[in-house]
């Protein structure tokens, strides 16, 4: 690594000013300050010096999210040698599954990188770290057989328009990666809802068993969603299954278990917020609960804390809600902030069988009305000790 700095610091005086590729810049800087820690020091004003830096912070993200990477990399196989009745063995599986995700993931970050790369040397400012994060959430927020160029298309939009239009990372007033997520679900839904797009080679329909389903178990429970029966939604897995999270979903989104350990990390390294996180899942407690009392066809009468371990519940509320930039700031507003999204996304998820999968719409949702919540907190602090200055 000392040759490599020392090479560093050789070629450095070509990118800075007056140099022979300065307008490269930031690129040069980018690739710099990914090798090694920046040597830069703030100049002015006053500041809390702290040892974690935005690389590392966005570090400590990618690395909470690589067991959900790693369960859904061997999900992604074993659903699809399930749908087929084949057992090629653990390595088998893990190689098919690799196989599917690394490319989704290339895509994701050579689409996303490039942009942010093109937009900081027309700008010339320094290619911000923001993406390391966004370049992993969107492939993990994805089917399995999601086509490769619905990504790159995605994954542009969500840069260009959701976060590089409102200044960069730092100021986009919603998540990047869900962004990608609904523009996806809205401008072509065929390849982001239905039965086929959960398991890999499905729509293919070769060797497939007879009767075998890709559908998730909340694409089963909204279509029972008309039934006035008794009972549950219908679906062949387990609590335990869910739980594990060997059924079929986005690739990073069907085990609670990794995620629990994402979160894990998140909340020791004070990266992600526990209150979020704990109020995300309060709301959606309070929702399901209602809807339980309320019950009046088979999805409603799902167990509320059943609704924690399907779709992407938990994966949003660990890894989208608690995005630093898109949540609220206030102490009292995160509560009230995760509160909504939780509340919101089991009312969507249930109460609109066009929607089974409402996580993605609430926190888009409250992202937008995050700044909102911080303003009435505030006042509310200031009215508070006004009247206390009074009395």
């Amino acid at each position: 690594m000392k040759a490599l700095r020392n090479y560093l610091n050789k070629i450095k005086p070509n990118f800075e000013k007056g140099g022979k590729y300065h307008k490269l810049h930031s690129t040069f800087d980018a690739f710099e300050s990914f090798l090694f820690v920046p040597n830069k020091v703030t100049l002015s004003g006053t500041h809390i010096r702290d040892a974690m830096d935005m690389k590392r912070t966005m570090t400590v993200v990618v690395l909470a999210m690589i067991p959900a990477l790693l369960f859904g990399i061997w999900n992604t196989g074993y659903q699809h040698f399930v749908s087929i009745g084949a057992d090629p063995g653990f390595w088998g599986i893990v190689w098919f599954g690799f196989l599917k995700v690394l490319p989704i993931i290339v895509v994701s970050y050579v689409t996303g990188l490039g942009i942010e790369f093109i937009v900081a040397q027309i700008r010339g400012h320094e290619v911000n770290e923001g993406f390391l994060v966004s370049g992993m959430l969107i492939p993990l927020v994805m089917p399995a057989d999601v086509p490769l160029w619905t990504v790159s298309i995605a994954t542009a939009f969500a840069v260009i328009i959701g976060k590089e239009a409102f200044g960069g990372t730092g100021m986009n007033i919603m998540n990047p990666a869900l962004t990608a997520r609904a523009f996806l679900f809205f401008a072509y839904p065929s390849k982001m809802s239905g039965d086929f797009v959960w398991t890999a080679g499905l729509e293919k329909g070769t060797g497939v068993l007879d009767g075998f389903s890709g559908a998730t178990i909340l694409g089963q429970a909204a279509a029972q969603n008309t039934s006035f029966t008794n009972g549950l939604p219908g679906h062949s897995y387990s609590t335990w299954d869910m739980f594990l999270g060997t059924i079929p979903g986005s690739i990073g989104e069907t085990s609670t278990i990794a995620i629990l350990i994402g979160a894990a990390i998140l909340i020791y390294t004070g990266v992600g917020s526990w209150k979020i996180i704990a109020s995300v899942f309060a709301g959606g407690a309070v929702m399901g609960i209602i809807l339980n009392l309320l019950a009046v066809n088979n999805y409603m009468a799902l167990p509320w804390w059943e609704h924690f371990i399907l779709g992407g519940f938990a994966f949003g509320a660990v890894y989208m809600a608690t995005d630093p930039v898109t949540s609220a700031q206030t102490e009292r507003g995160k509560w009230i902030y995760g509160f909504l999204i939780g509340f919101l996304a089991i009312l969507i998820r249930v109460l609109n069988p066009a929607y089974p999968e409402g996580v993605m719409l609430a926190i888009l949702l409250m992202n937008v009305f995050a700044p909102l919540i911080d303003y009435y907190v505030v006042e509310s602090n200031i009215k508070r000790r006004l009247k206390r200055v009074k009395a």
